[in-house]
């Protein structure tokens, strides 16, 4: 309901009253008593006073002294009044309830001063919450103006922010409306000349006020500290001056902690950047000097003329054996760079889990010779997967699981194709998984307490198998089987077909 109708209602329940209590009293009580009806009517005064503006009350004052001149004071029926004594009561009477119902407006101004203050402070603190949840990059501004806008009930809400030859306008609300740029170039530079404290309206100096389209639109500088970093333009409910400050001041907080964040994160990419060359460069020379070596002495060997076809044989063995390891290394990197670019490509098609599994044996042959691998496929039903991921990533489980079982030991690989997934465990009999490593087990370049004392690993395969399984959807997880010895579960999700009946011999 309109303010007017809202005055118009009280003024009329004022003037009602009035004229029913003067009924009552003069007409069917008869009532003569002038201390009981300026009582009964001041009362009136005050519940108007009470609920409705100064004026109204004011109107219904007047409408209650001439009522009671004329019906009650003597001589009653004229405006009359005999009794210097009465004109004392009636001026009383008239100086009470207007005192009163400026009281009673004064109380309820405050009231409702101090409720919208309340308001504007929990306003403030909702956006407060609003900033702490802002992350990093032009979005956030963008996120924080409709925050602002939101928050405050705004049609039009907009932070600009000064750029080389322009500004960068991040606006919000119900209502598009274009800004000048000049108006605020030159709000922005009265606010960088002037930094005065207004106590009376609790704002700085700078504020400003443009008009576009008819619309008032209200400028507060946005400070960090003492010096302005931009502008915030308002429009819409009408603000309080400080209140808008404060806001100001929250929105240059806001911007300058995601500034703070997109500069932390591109920091933090950068170290990581910086660590991920360092590990890599620390790696590659541990597991490069092993196997160069190896292969060095083994060639120098087959110049010796006391060596005989047995002796060179086995070194050949040696430098085939490493140069093998070498070529796993550098599909290792290969490998790591493709995921860091994203460029890892997924190419699904029939097959059965036992032709992946024997490719992933062949990508490790050199490594699991001294070692006895049991499969189990159960049932070997073709399944539409992407195989070649799915054999690269078991090949760097079972590399890992022949360096950390003992020589002679066997590797279990069990396949369980069913329903909408294809699940595979690889297990070994070595010492297992230290608890503290299981945590981090597939981070890039960690290598636990049990690796450190081998010498070779990078610390590559295991992420690099999580990192090939998540590109076409699936999971990979380590666990300690209760017998002993380390254990990976693969989860990849599949179309599964059942396996065709074998042919019948023709007869």
């Amino acid at each position: 309901m309109s303010r007017g109708k809202t005055d118009a209602l009280h003024l009329a329940g004022g003037l009602a009253a009035i004229a029913a209590v003067t009924a009552i009293y003069a007409l069917w009580l008869r009532v003569s008593n002038s201390a009981t009806v300026s009582i009964t009517f001041l009362l009136i005064v005050l519940l108007i006073a009470a609920t409705a503006r100064l004026w109204i009350a004011i109107v219904t004052s007047v409408a209650a002294m001439l009522s009671f001149n004329y019906f009650f004071i003597p001589p009653v029926g004229t405006w009359t009044i005999a009794d210097p004594h009465n004109w004392v009561a009636l001026f009383a009477f008239l100086v009470v309830s207007l005192v009163a119902s400026n009281l009673s407006a004064v109380a309820r101004a405050r009231t409702r001063e101090a409720r919208q203050r309340r308001d504007e402070l929990a306003r403030l603190f909702d956006l407060g919450r609003d900033v702490l949840v802002l992350t990093a990059g032009r979005d956030a501004i963008s996120t924080l103006a409709r925050a602002v806008a939101r928050r405050f009930d705004l049609t039009y809400v907009a932070i600009a922010l000064p750029q080389t030859g322009g500004w960068d306008i991040f606006a919000a609300g119900a209502e598009s409306l274009p800004l000048d740029e000049s108006g605020l170039s030159t709000a922005f530079t009265a606010a960088q000349t002037s930094l005065e404290f207004d106590a009376y309206s609790r704002t700085y100096a700078g504020h400003r006020t443009l008009t576009s389209e008819g619309r008032t639109i209200r400028l507060v500088p946005l400070r960090v500290g003492t010096k302005p970093t931009g502008l915030l333009a308002a429009s819409g409910r009408d603000i309080e001056a400080g209140t808008l400050d404060a806001l100001a001041g929250v929105v240059a907080t806001a911007i300058e902690r995601a500034q703070f964040l997109e500069e932390r994160e591109s920091a933090k990419l950068t170290r990581q950047s910086e660590e991920l060359k360092t590990a890599l460069l620390a790696s590659l020379a541990h597991d490069l000097r092993t196997p160069l070596t190896a292969i060095r002495v083994a060639a120098s060997n087959l110049k010796a003329t006391w060596l005989n076809e047995e002796g060179r044989a086995e070194q050949s063995d040696v430098i085939l054996s490493e140069v093998e390891r070498l070529t796993r290394l550098f599909e290792n990197v290969l490998e790591m760079a493709r995921i860091d670019a994203g460029a890892v490509v997924t190419e699904a098609r029939w097959v059965h889990p036992s032709e992946i599994i024997a490719a992933a044996r062949d990508q490790v042959e050199h490594v699991l010779r001294q070692h006895r691998v049991d499969v189990r496929v159960d049932p070997d039903a073709a399944v539409l997967i992407d195989p070649r991921l799915t054999a690269t990533a078991i090949a760097h489980l079972l590399e890992n699981a022949a360096h950390y079982a003992p020589a002679g030991s066997t590797i279990d690989v069990t396949a369980r194709p069913a329903g909408d997934s294809l699940t595979l465990e690889i297990a070994d009999k070595g010492p297992g998984i230290a608890v503290v490593d299981l945590p981090h087990i597939f981070d890039r370049f960690y290598r636990g307490a049990a690796a450190q004392a081998r010498a070779s690993g990078t610390g590559m395969g295991l992420w690099i198998a999580r990192e090939l399984l998540a590109a076409e959807g699936g999971r990979v997880w380590a666990d300690n089987r209760p017998e002993g010895g380390a254990r990976f579960t693969i989860v990849v999700p599949v179309e599964v077909r059942a396996a065709e009946p074998a042919a019948s011999p023709a007869s």
